[in-house]
């Protein structure tokens, strides 16, 4: 089975054409930017051929999608030779609400309630729908499956979930904790249970999702009982550019000191803080450590604080499920920020938690158990692929049609 995956942004497509058979092999991916410009790009990878990079306009998704197809057929730089060879397509959309607890197939009704979804995360629902709607319009026969990044955290019970503002506002609102990166998280707990020969089904593990964005779930035998984003994407970790765990005050205070309407408050907790707005640098981690190494106190403390919390959470979810089997790093950052990760760990040893230092030093990308030998606790570097998660659940559920 050829499964499309699609990762619709409001300018942008990310997609994957991956062959589901016995084992998942990837046969092209790309990146479809600037959509809505007359110089938009489309940057074609496929695994076996060289990478072709084109410049035309792409005034919206429809058209996006129209020439990312078209370069998966093409002669030159194809992968297959008609679209009709494409079985089925996986959308990932941002958010679910309580609708779906599930990756669903799409369905009238199931785009109803992304539609309805639409109000919880503004800035991404749009962009998801109108990928599966215009994938609709060019191949009206293929089934196309919705995995949401909330579904994996619907596990989480009231206490985790429910905020301290008025119930109503729940009962009218959906005010609650959703969490994101559910893919992710999915994915690397079993993949690191497996690579010590468990089943993390048998284990409480903390995921911890280091990138741009940033999170850290609890999952207690295979179940997400706690994750540390919130009704939207800025809870949690200090982030790229994001505030992470603010208290509310700050807000109202800078509204009045600095006259800051709703969207300008908005603005500045979402795009303009976090590391960016700590270090006076970058929101890349790379950046701010090649500061940090030369001094830089703002860099340093960026730093500090980006591990510090990283480390809090760790130390209040094995509380909350009473111990901790393993620790997982993943994402941009966990996958490959050696330093991090270590000043995370370091004085965990408590819990029995520790890194051995020469075997996280040799890390960067890969999977690998950095464990100091003593450690009760295993912590471990797990690479992850979230097209992946999409593709195996749309293969399961279009399977059984």
């Amino acid at each position: 089975m050829k499964i499309l995956v699609l990762n619709c942004g409001s300018s942008s497509i990310k997609y994957q054409l991956i062959q589901m058979n016995d084992q998942a092999n990837l046969l092209a991916k790309g990146l479809v930017e600037r959509i809505g410009m007359n110089d938009g790009i489309l940057n074609h990878k496929p695994v076996d051929k060289e990478p072709v990079k084109t410049v035309l306009p792409i005034p919206d998704h429809q058209t996006g999608i129209d020439k990312m197809l078209e370069a998966l057929v093409s002669e030159e730089h194809g992968v297959i030779r008609d679209v009709s060879e494409i079985n089925a397509a996986g959308h990932r959309v941002a958010h679910g609400g309580e609708n779906f607890s599930k990756s669903a197939l799409v369905t009238p009704e199931a785009k109803k309630d992304i539609k309805d979804c639409i109000e919880l995360a503004p800035l991404h629902n749009p962009a998801n729908l109108e990928g599966i709607l215009a994938m609709e319009k060019i191949l009206p026969e293929i089934p196309q499956v919705a995995v949401f990044d909330t579904s994996f955290h619907q596990t989480m019970p009231r206490k985790a979930y429910l905020y301290g503002v008025p119930y109503e506002y729940y009962e009218k609102y959906n005010v609650r904790r959703y969490g994101f990166h559910g893919t992710s998280h999915k994915f690397v707990a079993p993949k690191a249970a497996k690579m010590v020969g468990k089943d993390w089904k048998d284990l409480k593990i903390i995921t911890c999702h280091l990138g741009n964005g940033a999170s850290i779930a609890a999952i207690d035998k295979g179940v997400s009982v706690d994750t540390s984003m919130g009704f939207t994407p800025i809870e949690g970790l200090i982030m790229g550019t994001r505030t992470g765990d603010l208290d509310l005050g700050v807000i109202f205070y800078l509204m009045d000191k600095e006259n800051l309407n709703k969207d300008e408050i908005y603005n500045l907790v979402n795009k303009k803080s976090g590391m960016l707005g700590i270090s006076g640098i970058s929101y890349d981690m790379r950046d701010i450590e090649k500061e940090a190494d030369k001094g830089n106190e703002r860099a340093q403390a960026a730093l500090e604080m980006y591990s510090y919390r990283v480390q809090k959470y760790i130390g209040a979810y094995a509380a909350g499920m009473g111990g901790v089997d393993m620790i997982v790093f993943t994402g941009g950052i966990g996958e490959n920020a050696c330093k991090i990760r270590e000043d995370a760990i370091n004085g965990l040893e408590f819990m029995g938690a520790a890194i051995d230092h020469n075997k996280n030093n040799a890390v960067i990308g890969k999977d690998a158990d950095i464990s100091a030998d003593q450690a009760r606790v295993k912590v471990m570097v797990a690479t992850t692929n979230e097209e992946l998660v999409i593709a195996q659940d749309t293969q399961n559920i279009v399977s059984r049609l």
